[in-house]
């Protein structure tokens, strides 16, 4: 097992390097460093929250469009009120990263996808507006991007902070020495609030949309 801090620092900045498997090797270079929170908190950005008020504040709370499924006309926007709006149009986003990536991957800029409202929440607003359809709720392409990139950017300047302390090149272990000199970055916390507020200023990449070859033939190399 090795790990390069440099060489994950320049691939959190290439776009075709995908965030899973960019959060696996942070893993490993956590492991490496006995950075047990940094490493637990990627294993459940990998895995998925089972616990939503585990769920950092990037994941929860993401603004979409209610629409109605039309026998007509397919899905079209809802029939709400503002604080209808307010009330329904919002949900978390707790999967791994894989299946929010596969949401970005296969859809095009400025698509989205579309959710089925829980089951509770859908007949309390049918009761509301008066409408019997199948309602759901779609969340753009660009607010599972955002949360992609914000995992991608924590994980930039976790190993901006390591190098900052010493830490690089390749490495199949670590001293006691060089463990110590970073013990205090084993803070996640840190780096994702870091990375809510400064992503847009980072050198982070937006997650490409596949083309239709690569959707059929899968991914080169």
């Amino acid at each position: 097992m090795s790990a390069s801090v440099n060489h994950l620092e320049e691939r959190t900045q290439d776009s075709s390097e995908l965030v899973e498997d960019i959060v696996q090797s942070a893993i490993t270079l956590a492991m490496m460093l006995r950075h047990r929170e940094v490493a637990a908190w990627l294993r459940t950005e990998f895995d998925g929250y089972q616990d939503l008020a585990s769920a950092p504040p990037f994941r929860r709370d993401l603004p979409g469009h209610i629409v109605a499924r039309s026998p007509q006309y397919g899905w079209i926007p809802a029939p709400l009120e503002e604080d209808q709006k307010a009330e329904y149009g919002h949900m978390d986003l707790t999967d791994g990263v894989k299946s929010l990536e596969k949401v970005c991957l296969n859809c095009k800029k400025g698509d989205g996808n579309r959710v089925p409202l829980e089951k509770e929440a859908m007949v309390a607003l049918q009761k509301q507006i008066n409408l019997s359809a199948e309602l759901a709720i779609n969340l753009s392409r660009d607010v599972y991007c955002r949360v992609l990139r914000t995992i991608r950017a924590a994980i930039y300047l976790y190993t901006r902070a390591l190098m900052a302390e010493g830490i690089e090149g390749e490495h199949n272990h670590y001293s006691k020495e060089e463990r110590a000199k970073v013990a205090h970055l084993d803070d996640p916390e840190a780096f994702w609030r870091k990375a809510i507020d400064e992503v847009d200023n980072l050198p982070i990449p937006d997650v490409r949309s596949v083309g239709f070859l690569e959707k059929v033939f899968g991914r080169a190399g």
